[in-house]
């Protein structure tokens, strides 16, 4: 079965046709970095790491790019407020993003371009949409982009000219021809970071940065183009529109956007977009020192990426449950590669579950359909587990295809070596609790049972032994 993605260009599914055979050319619109990164920005990155890894588990050479926006308003504002330089302030919210995305499993993108080092292109680009009739400058050495000159705006939103309405990222200023304009390059203000220009000292705008990376990266059309789907209107509209009068060329086959991650509103039943201008957010980094990158995935994944989803403590903590359903599944068939005594090696199984996984991520990147997926797998291999069917053979196959599906959504406990330790230390801490109560210490072996319960472990006594699960 091919892959289909729903490309918000066309509105549709479409089958995902690369323009290279084997090789998918995607860019992801990163952060603005002036504050730490929040839980709706993880949302994206997570939807976004899950998408290159899942082409890469397709054979896709994938090249992702992601870049920062190190040169902005908020930037500038901040830092001064701070007393120190604007890129000093944006290198540090650099540093601590890559600690947030370890925090989050999700692997680096192969090229993270910065807006400060990028300038050299974005006057080029900037130029070549003067030259070409797009562009105009204004007596303060700003230069726009000029809407009207383009039949077509409004592809992604598919809504004619006349029907868009500002965001508020479009700031109305006198010296525009019209008030969809939008700036491509700012003069510069007394105090602010600039670069020398044709134009006189300014700095770029927020829209022209991904185009001009883009293109230097990737080249003119790329595969994909990702972000939030609050970046439709007008980041990416505007950067349709600045890449087609650059190189006359398609800037992306297939746009794909995630849904906003919402939260209760404050004195409201009605659902609000998690933002900084709302003060509504929770950071990567708060929320990471109580739950595992595994579980925030899971939090994540287990809802179709399009779709808007509500977060709060409790949704979290109901998500964490429900993942440590499967960890113990994962923990028991690793203990019954050691200990199976059956004939059953699982290949009907693993070709059965194998098919059913990819089928649900060939459906537009299906992982919510992938993690019922999963859990039917773990319910399947329980039933023939306690049947005393599996072989070691078989187990090692379940256990293989899990390790498999796990490199698409990273939601399994991931270091091989701290799960044996564990079962080294649970081992020996069974083994004691066996030898209090045949001593009759009944009230020490109900500590060990208690304290381990406490940890968030439970113990499972049946006849013949005991074994442990996370509760």
């Amino acid at each position: 079965m091919p892959l289909f993605i729903y490309n918000t260009l066309t509105n549709k599914k479409e089958k995902f046709v690369p323009i290279e055979e084997g090789k998918v050319k995607m860019y992801v619109c990163g952060v603005t970095v002036y504050d730490d990164i929040h839980m709706g920005h993880a949302r994206s990155m997570i939807v976004f790491d899950m998408i290159a890894r899942y082409l890469r588990y397709k054979g896709y050479n994938v090249i992702h790019v992601t870049n920062f926006t190190d040169v902005d308003d908020k930037i500038i504002e901040r830092a001064a407020q701070n007393n120190i330089s604007s890129l000093e302030l944006s290198n540090r919210y650099i540093n601590a993003y890559f600690q947030d995305i370890k925090n989050l499993g999700v692997n680096k993108a192969d090229i993270y371009p910065k807006a400060s080092e990028s300038i050299p292109d974005i006057i080029s680009m900037v130029q070549s949409i003067i030259d070409n009739g797009f562009g105009y400058v204004t007596d303060d050495g700003s230069v726009y982009f000029s809407v009207n000159k383009v039949e077509n705006y409004g592809r992604l939103t598919n809504h004619k000219l006349e029907d868009l309405k500002s965001s508020g990222r479009i700031i109305s200023d006198e010296r525009k021809t019209d008030v969809k304009d939008f700036a491509i390059w700012k003069a510069a203000k007394p105090g602010e970071i600039s670069w020398d220009s044709p134009w006189g000292n300014g700095r770029p705008g927020w829209h022209i940065e991904c185009s001009t990376m883009i293109k230097h990266y990737l080249g003119d059309t790329i595969d994909i183009h990702g972000g939030g789907n609050d970046l439709i209107f007008p980041h990416h509209e505007n950067e349709i529109l600045q890449t087609e009068a650059a190189t006359g060329k398609k800037l992306a086959n297939y746009w794909i956007h995630n849904g906003m991650l919402q939260v209760k509103g404050i004195g409201t039943s009605k659902d609000e977009k998690m933002s900084k201008s709302l003060n509504n957010f929770f950071s990567v980094k708060d929320v990471a020192k109580k739950y595992s990158s595994q579980e925030i995935r899971f939090f994540f994944l287990n809802t179709h990426y399009m779709s808007p989803l509500v977060y709060g403590e409790e949704q979290l903590e109901r998500s964490s449950v429900a993942l440590k359903r499967l960890w113990n599944n994962f923990r028991e068939l690793q203990s019954h590669i050691k200990n199976a005594k059956g004939s059953d090696d699982a290949q009907e199984l693993v070709t059965t579950f194998r098919k059913k996984f990819v089928d649900a991520m060939d459906d537009d990147f299906n992982t919510c359909s992938a993690i019922k997926v999963f859990f039917n797998m773990a319910r399947s291999t329980n039933r023939i587990i306690a049947e005393g069917t599996l072989s070691k053979k078989g187990a090692k196959n379940i256990f293989s295809l899990m390790k498999e599906f796990d490199t698409v959504l990273g939601i399994l406990p991931s270091d091989n070596e701290n799960n044996d330790l564990m079962d080294a230390i649970m081992d020996i801490l069974i083994d004691i609790r066996v030898e209090l109560r045949n001593k009759k210490l009944y009230d020490l072996a109900d500590t060990i049972r208690d304290r381990l319960m406490e940890a968030g472990i439970q113990l499972e006594d049946s006849k013949e032994t005991t074994k442990w699960k996370m509760s």
